[in-house]
């Protein structure tokens, strides 16, 4: 339910509850124009808003002010699958979050034998967003291979694949380790395709052997240690919103 005029809060105070410091300090981002209400500067201190009900942005960020909405990065372990339940009692993410009260579900899928970065949410309109084709949203794998990749071969995955299900564009393509039968690749492309890592390689004749996907979009694994999580705020939410235009 929106709140009436009287009931709306100072704009410094929402700030403030956002994580962007003391009130005084938030009153010098609305003061040297960094903060956006709607998609309007706003300077004048004694503006009130509805939480609920408005767009905000500091730096061109998007500011997350729905607290019963929540975005965690998970970090998928080999042989879990990407699924918040299974009837035949197998490991999924929902195992990694079971403390937490939200309903999540997951944005895409890992397949059961790769691991690494999967994003979880109860933001419908997140969700969609990321998991849409038309936004592009980058995704980044370590892939260790079998054999050591030609300079032909790099050059072929470079330039872009084509499967029997059509093109796959590689955004950025790099040998980070070569090591006798086998090497470590980095590869970074935007397609949500079935097992479309493994199809790439083996379409060149170098299977994956190993698979981890370190980033999706803005969003980074880091250090996060397997079959744990953490959330998703501040800035770094701010940034993944603003890959797909909210």
């Amino acid at each position: 339910m929106k709140l009436t005029d009287n009931e709306k809060i100072r704009l410094q105070k929402v700030l403030a509850a956002a994580g962007f410091g003391s009130r005084r300090a938030c009153e010098q981002l609305m003061a040297s124009g960094r903060v956006s209400v709607d998609g309007h500067v706003v300077r004048e201190m004694g503006t009130r808003v509805d939480p609920s009900a408005v767009v905000l942005h500091v730096d061109g960020l998007r500011v997350q002010l729905d607290d019963t909405k929540v975005t965690v990065a998970v970090n998928k372990p080999r042989g879990m699958l990407s699924a918040m339940s299974d009837d035949r009692g197998r490991p999924t993410l929902a195992d990694i979050v079971s403390d937490r009260p939200e309903r999540l579900f997951h944005v895409g899928r890992l397949d059961a034998e790769t691991q690494g970065l999967i994003l979880l949410t109860n933001d419908g309109e997140l969700g969609h967003r990321l998991a849409h084709p038309s936004y592009e949203v980058k995704k980044t794998y370590l892939a260790t291979l079998k054999g050591r990749l030609t300079k032909s071969r790099q050059r072929q995955l470079r330039e872009g694949i084509t499967l029997e299900d059509g093109d796959v564009t590689v955004h950025e393509f790099r040998v980070v380790d070569e090591r006798p039968g086998k090497s470590l690749v980095e590869i970074t492309i935007h397609e949500g395709r079935n097992h479309i890592v493994r199809r790439v390689f083996d379409h060149v004749g170098h299977p994956v052997t190993r698979l981890v996907r370190t980033a999706m979009g803005s969003i980074r694994l880091g250090d996060l240690p397997p079959r744990t999580y953490r959330v998703i705020g501040g800035e770094e939410l701010g940034k993944l919103m603003q890959e797909v235009d909210l």
